[in-house]
């Protein structure tokens, strides 16, 4: 049996500021699952993951999937709803006697978000999240078709350009430092989480080179960070587990929030050596 239960952070309500908590019976694992869902920092929903979280209860992981303002304000604004549901969680756990030890998924523009989430501490972008609990950093984080910078780079996918800047509340002409402040790749140092970054073969909007070469600066310090390039598939496919490559990921992911080396193919390996011989990144 498993048991479900969807929550709202304010009252009276505020859409979308919410999360939904599924735990087995019996938690078998002590790290939970956080998931942060995608859908260009102005769509998708906190649902899209129930399937996958049901999953991961069949495993013994307790998850939450959370909600963020979709309308109306910008990313620091989504950062600090999802801080705030973060702490929720925690505290949660807490109440349960369970350990306070949570891995966070982000795909595509929740991968952003559960970037910063993972990787800086609440109140640093700028953002201004109201925390009930001491702040307990996450242990580790999974992280899907990521964007590293907020700033543009060479050949910018220009729809989600777009999106970027629509979000990040000000252009880029007139306040580059925000969207400096939205950068994964300026936060990264020796007290990140380790970080595994699944990547999709045809990928088109965020460069899987790009989170390669993160992945290569948290390994030089000491940091067991992984990168692994899944066959065949899309930006944002880990949503369902009816595909081979999406039942792959599940098992990874499992492997890595448990503390073992996701298996890495020769193959996927070079494909990353190669990509920064191509960029020079």
């Amino acid at each position: 049996m498993k048991s479900y239960q969807s929550i709202y952070l304010d009252s009276p309500l505020i859409k979308d500021r919410c999360l939904d908590i599924f735990e087995p019976d019996n938690p078998s694992c002590d790290i939970a699952l956080f998931f942060v869902h995608g859908g260009g920092w102005s769509g998708g929903t906190h649902t899209f993951c129930h399937a996958l979280m049901e999953a991961f209860n069949d495993r013994g992981i307790i998850c939450a999937t959370t909600g963020y303002r979709l309308s109306a304000v910008t990313a620091l604004d989504q950062l600090t709803d999802i801080r705030e549901s973060y702490d929720f969680f925690v505290n949660y756990l807490k109440e349960r006697q369970r350990p306070p030890k949570v891995a966070v998924f982000g795909s595509s523009a929740g991968a952003h978000l559960a970037s910063l989430l993972l990787c800086t501490k609440p109140g640093e972008c700028g953002d201004r999240p109201k925390l009930k609990m001491p702040y307990l950093p996450p242990v580790c984080g999974i992280l899907q078709s990521t964007p590293t910078q907020f700033t543009p780079w060479d050949d910018i996918f220009p729809h989600i350009w777009g999106s970027m800047q629509n979000i990040a509340g000000v252009s880029y002409q007139e306040n580059p430092g925000r969207y400096e402040a939205l950068s994964l790749c300026r936060y990264i140092r020796k007290d990140n989480p380790k970080l595994f970054f699944a990547e999709a073969q045809n990928e088109h909007m965020f460069p899987p080179e790009m989170t390669y070469s993160l992945m290569q600066k948290h390994n030089a310090m000491g940091i067991a960070s992984q990168w692994k390039m899944y066959k065949n598939v899309e930006h944002g496919f880990f949503y369902d587990l009816s595909r081979w490559q999406q039942r792959l990921l599940f098992e990874d992911i499992i492997h890595f929030i448990c503390g073992e080396t996701v298996p890495v193919s020769a193959e996927e390996q070079g494909r990353g050596e190669l990509f920064l011989k191509m960029t020079h990144c």
